[in-house]
């Protein structure tokens, strides 16, 4: 087993690389950039940008910034609307935001910093790029883990029940409740548990923005954990409605298969209780497709399911910060967030691989590869 987490945990480094690789060759054609919006600003036209960002005017310019912020972009870049600037400025926003060096160098010094968690920083926000992540993360994190717990909470035991009652009565009532709230698209049952619950027509139970009170800090312990989850009800709630259908019935259709297997069949006549081929035979068996998509749940759910749902709850979090920096062609934003996604969802496929072994020892990864 150790010979197998050292070749994935190898597998990591070449698979990050391409994808880096291949991700700054597309920004390459992307339209637009940073120096473009700089000149856009300059010139007082508006620019389509969601994020907070600073100000360029021509003493900034002047100014020149880390080799750190060296990010991505055309490395034949025609500024469109550029007319009537001096050739100067715009060689020193080139300067500024290290598009001066050709695109083979940026890539090779971004992927050396890269190696050393070193993501520089932000375009138009002075701050680093580390630091804003950390900053946007706990409200993913948040509402990411919880929303994958519960899911998997609800989902297990119900798919479950559903197998075991299958054609019943209780079986079709819950499988039309489930696919009616998946029908249903997370951002609109947001938007009606702020009218329903929210002050919007009926009650104000549950705050609309904010992980947690302004005041939160002057709270006792058990007073921060329930602002926290108060905070959180309905973000999450929004999101578990369309993420449960799927699982739950990927449960049952797991447990159905092997319900009608030759050992199931067989342990049965040998006058094994029920609940025991269920648990101790049936379900080490039907939970391995289960736990394989654990980890594309948690990051599908962590990183792009929480995007509307961070903006209607107001909800700073990694979702809407991804969001800001394309429009914003905030390239060391960008590519830091891209590095770590993919880093986490490598080391969560890696886990899941790992939990298989604890659902069910006899698989061996090992004996596979030999």
């Amino acid at each position: 087993m150790l010979a197998y987490i050292i070749r994935r945990i190898l597998l990591i480094f070449p698979t990050l690389l391409g994808i880096m690789i291949i991700n700054f060759i597309v920004i390459q054609a992307a339209p637009g950039g940073p120096i473009e919006q700089a000149i856009a600003r300059l010139q007082g036209l508006d620019v389509d940008a969601t994020a907070r960002v600073s100000g360029v005017d021509q003493g900034e310019v002047s100014g020149s910034r880390s080799n750190s912020r060296l990010g991505s972009g055309s490395s034949s870049i025609k500024y469109r609307g550029a007319q009537g600037l001096d050739p100067e400025i715009i060689a020193d926003l080139e300067r500024m935001y290290g598009f001066d060096k050709p695109a083979p160098e940026r890539l090779f010094l971004m992927i050396g910093r890269y190696i050393r968690f070193d993501f520089g920083e932000s375009f138009f926000r002075d701050q680093k790029v580390t630091d804003i992540v950390l900053e946007k993360m706990p409200v993913s994190i948040s509402l990411g883990l919880w929303t994958t717990l519960l899911t998997y909470l609800i989902s297990i035991p119900l798919g479950i029940a559903k197998a075991v009652r299958d054609g019943t009565r209780m079986d079709v009532w819950s499988s039309g409740i489930i696919v009616v709230g998946n029908a249903v698209p997370g951002f609109l049952f947001a938007i009606l548990l702020i009218v329903l619950f929210s002050g919007g027509r009926y009650f104000d139970w549950f705050p609309l923005r904010g992980l947690t009170s302004p005041e939160w800090e002057t709270f006792g312990f058990f007073e921060k954990i329930f602002d926290y989850f108060w905070h959180l009800a309905l973000p999450v709630f929004s999101l578990l409605v369309g993420a449960f259908a799927g699982l739950t019935l990927l449960t049952k259709n797991s447990f159905l298969d092997e319900i009608n297997k030759q050992y199931v069949m067989t342990a049965r006549a040998k006058g094994v209780s029920e609940r025991r081929v269920l648990y101790g035979h049936i379900f080490r068996n039907a939970m391995l497709i289960i736990i394989a998509g654990f980890p594309g749940a948690f990051i599908s759910i962590l990183f792009t399911g929480a995007l509307l749902t961070e903006i209607i709850f107001s909800l700073d979090g990694i979702g809407l910060l991804g969001y800001e920096a394309a429009i914003n062609r905030d390239y060391p934003v960008m590519f830091a967030t891209l590095y770590f996604f993919t880093l986490l969802g490598l080391v969560m496929q890696l886990i899941s691989d790992l939990t298989y072994t604890l659902v069910d020892p006899r698989i061996d990864f090992e004996s596979r590869n030999a």
